[in-house]
């Protein structure tokens, strides 16, 4: 059985939604969930060349309330791509013999 999958974004309350699926990742909440990550990379792509455009202009007037919007434009896009990358980090398949405990009790004691 799989993993149940984090998907990119929160129910009402705030609190995480997952997927549990049959790990081929081909159903349509998949895609969707899938699609999703992809417009929220693109985003924040976009937004750290506005930043960074923002930001290099020595002769920029940027006023204290843009600097407030950029902040709080990039914590948002730090959080969604924080997720995607929690979510797919869980979906890696482990190391053969590696059952994600990291205790050596199978290990033969020298004692």
């Amino acid at each position: 059985m799989s993993r149940p999958r984090l998907l990119p974004w929160s129910n009402v309350d705030g609190n995480p939604c997952y997927l549990l699926g049959d790990g081929t990742g081909s159903s349509y909440l998949s895609r969707v969930a899938d699609n999703v990550e992809s417009v929220q990379l693109d985003m924040a792509e976009e937004l750290l060349n506005h930043a960074a455009d923002l930001l290099c202009d020595s002769d920029s007037k940027t006023t204290s309330p843009q600097l407030r919007f950029l902040a709080a434009r990039l914590t948002e896009a730090l959080r969604d791509v924080h997720r995607i990358a929690c979510s797919r980090g869980a979906r890696l398949a482990l190391p053969d013999g590696d059952d994600g405990d990291d205790d050596d009790d199978d290990e033969p004691s020298d004692d």
